[in-house]
């Protein structure tokens, strides 16, 4: 269930004024995107003939690191005219005397969000299911080759090192908030310290890359229409992009680790065939693809576990927390991409 969030629509109208033309109509606002668990809270704004998205951070963060809306606002900019399908943004506010909180406007993208069920024609066409997956790599492959620093970039992230940093760094969020041992915890840490690869040439970064963050267009051909989401972009390691979409992909016949992709797993690319996807088109090296893999979803549990100590902490019976069960399952798949028990 979605955190209640308030809108102060008199406030946003007055702030708007002319910001988005000429102020023509009354400013409504509607609530969307809570059926796909999508984290900030997202509004359909409409006012006369015209209708935009507004997006803000939730109620409750996790940790202050996250739903950077400035950040979100920088990549989005950087990302104009680039190959890259995303939304255009219009607006920055900073002032959190008008909402309460950093917010963005966009232009509302025309399309469907590929979480949990997926719409006609795709649901029933194996072909497209196909073309569904591949396009979700090729939005990757589109993203780790712009050249970020002629984006205006410079300075968003730390790319040197950035790979050293990635254990400890999640480590001590997990222990901001840490009420419970996870199992392979500890294999994890170790695992993850000895067997880093070096990096791979920087690149804009996600962050959080999944079916979920993505918007496709509603008719055939399957492509993206917009990849969305950016609040947690940075300038990195683009491989962890790739082996968090692939970590939590699951093939036909396999338990999932973290849920199954829109429609169940059949008619799918399997992992092998969309890192093969990736290399081909991006050149770079996947050797190491199963590091990625399992730093993806230990930073996820990390992560998710936020929400699990908040509802812990507020008194909520243990098996009544939301990731009671689904954290542990993190970390062990993680274990067992880096066992090598799931390739």
């Amino acid at each position: 269930m979605a955190m209640h969030v308030e809108m102060d629509l008199q406030a946003l109208s007055d702030w708007l004024g002319d910001r988005l033309g000429p102020a023509s109509g009354e400013l409504t606002a509607r609530r969307i995107g809570t059926d796909v668990g999508v984290a900030n809270a997202l509004f359909e704004l409409r006012r006369g003939e015209h209708a935009w998205v507004l997006r803000r951070p939730p109620a409750v963060l996790n940790d202050k690191s996250a739903s950077n809306m400035a950040r979100e606002y920088r990549i989005l900019r950087a990302l104009e005219g680039t190959d890259v399908p995303h939304p255009h943004v219009h607006l920055l506010c900073e002032d959190t005397t008008v909402l309460g909180s950093p917010f963005l406007i966009m232009d509302k993208v025309d399309g469907f969000t590929p979480g949990f069920e997926l719409p006609e024609p795709f649901a029933s066409d194996p072909a497209l299911r196909r073309g569904l997956a591949a396009s979700y790599v090729d939005g990757l492959v589109s993203l780790a080759a712009v050249d970020w620093r002629a984006g205006g970039l410079e300075g968003l992230g730390k790319p040197d090192g950035f790979l050293e940093r990635q254990v400890s760094r999640w480590l001590a969020q997990l222990d901001r908030y840490r009420v419970r041992d996870l199992p392979e915890l500890d294999f994890l840490i170790d695992w993850l310290e000895k067997n880093r690869p070096e990096m791979s040439p920087p690149a804009i970064l996600h962050g959080d890359y999944s079916p979920f963050n993505v918007m496709v267009a509603p008719e055939a051909p399957a492509r993206l229409a917009a990849i969305v989401d950016w609040d947690t972009g940075t300038i990195g390691d683009p491989l962890l992009d790739i082996g968090h979409l692939l970590a939590r992909w699951t093939d036909p016949g396999e338990e999932s680790i973290i849920g199954l992709q829109a429609g169940g797993s059949d008619h799918y690319p399997t992992r092998a065939e969309l890192a093969a996807r990736y290399a081909e088109r991006s050149g770079r090296d996947l050797s190491a693809l199963p590091y990625y893999e399992t730093l993806a979803l230990f930073k996820l549990a990390v992560i998710l576990e936020g929400r699990y100590a908040r509802d812990y902490k507020a008194g909520a019976p243990e098996d009544k927390c939301q990731m009671f069960a689904q954290v542990p399952q993190l970390t062990r798949g993680a274990a067992a991409f880096a066992r090598g028990e799931r390739v």
